[in-house]
């Protein structure tokens, strides 16, 4: 399973679509075995969602996305969590695998 998470800073940054780069972070066996960062394409409508599926993603851990977005991921097989703490990675998808993740509202302003 593969998790992509929009950072600023080194933690999720709430704006899913103009982060500054994504942590890709491979989990075999419910235990983190790999993290990478990629800077990713663009911003345009749409980019976003196909990259991450290029990319392998599984599951997407945001803080914000817009409608469209999440919907692109859902068409490409990606489930897609909002509302997560500005946390690392690594806590991030620890707290998945531990089903204490507390995610909310989606924080996205547009």
């Amino acid at each position: 399973m593969k998790f992509a998470i929009p950072l600023a800073e080194g933690k999720l940054t709430a704006h899913f679509g103009h982060c500054q780069e994504f942590a890709l972070v491979d989990v075999e066996d419910n235990k983190i075995k790999n993290k990478r960062t990629m800077v990713p394409p663009p911003h345009e409508p749409g980019v976003l969602p196909r990259w991450l599926h290029q990319q392998g993603a599984d599951v997407i851990i945001a803080g914000g996305m817009g409608a469209r977005a999440m919907d692109l991921c859902a068409q490409n097989g990606i489930k897609v969590l909002t509302g997560a703490p500005s946390l690392a990675p690594e806590e991030l998808v620890q707290q998945y695998l531990e089903n204490t993740l507390k995610t909310g509202t989606n924080v996205c302003d547009h």
